[in-house]
């Protein structure tokens, strides 16, 4: 076993801030107000299972395209910086739309919480860091989550519109510098 206290932190802020489930707070309490029962452990438990499907077979999915680590991390860390830009800049590019369907699926556990971005940011990192310590940050990511959906109205007082903005903003450079620390780790074997 590689544990590394370093590379689980720094999974867990780039997962965290992609998951970004403290920003979706409006979104959680909108689902609430219109009497959708949300059931935070299957959110979790789905998610965990999606995200271990995407974590150990991501690189089988990579192989069938015949595409390396180092340019899906490239590829990814462009994706990376564009949702920090989303997220400093206050504009939205991409779009969270799934189908209808039972809210603790969709939009909760995908594309919400082990959506596309964090697809690309688990692969990403992959290419840097030891596989057990990205499965202790999702796990731990997944903790977070399932907190949050159980405390929402709580942690929306608490923290209130004006918090969450700030925290929102704050995670956003953070992703952005990641994305530079993963564009810069692997441009160099592609050229």
């Amino acid at each position: 076993m590689n544990f590394d206290l370093q590379q689980i932190i720094s999974a867990f802020i780039a997962v965290f801030v992609i998951i970004d489930i403290l920003g979706s707070i409006p979104i959680i309490m909108g689902i609430k107000e219109k009497n959708d029962d949300i059931k935070p452990l299957r959110v979790c438990l789905i998610s965990f299972a999606i995200f271990i499907l995407f974590l150990y077979g991501g690189e089988g999915i990579l192989r069938l395209f015949k595409v390396d680590f180092q340019s899906f991390a490239v590829a990814g860390s462009l994706i990376i910086f564009v949702y920090a830009v989303e997220m400093v800049l206050d504009i939205e590019i991409f779009k969270n739309k799934g189908p209808e369907g039972s809210t603790s699926i969709v939009p909760l556990a995908f594309p919400l919480v082990a959506g596309p971005a964090s697809f690309t940011t688990i692969l990403s990192i992959r290419a840097e860091y030891a596989i057990e310590n990205i499965l202790i940050a999702i796990i731990m990511n997944l903790i977070f989550v399932y907190i949050v959906l159980r405390m929402t109205e709580k942690i929306e007082k608490l923290i209130g519109k004006g918090g969450i903005y700030i925290m929102r903003k704050f995670f956003g450079i953070i992703l952005l510098a990641i994305a530079m620390k993963l564009f810069m780790g692997n441009i160099g074997s592609l050229l």
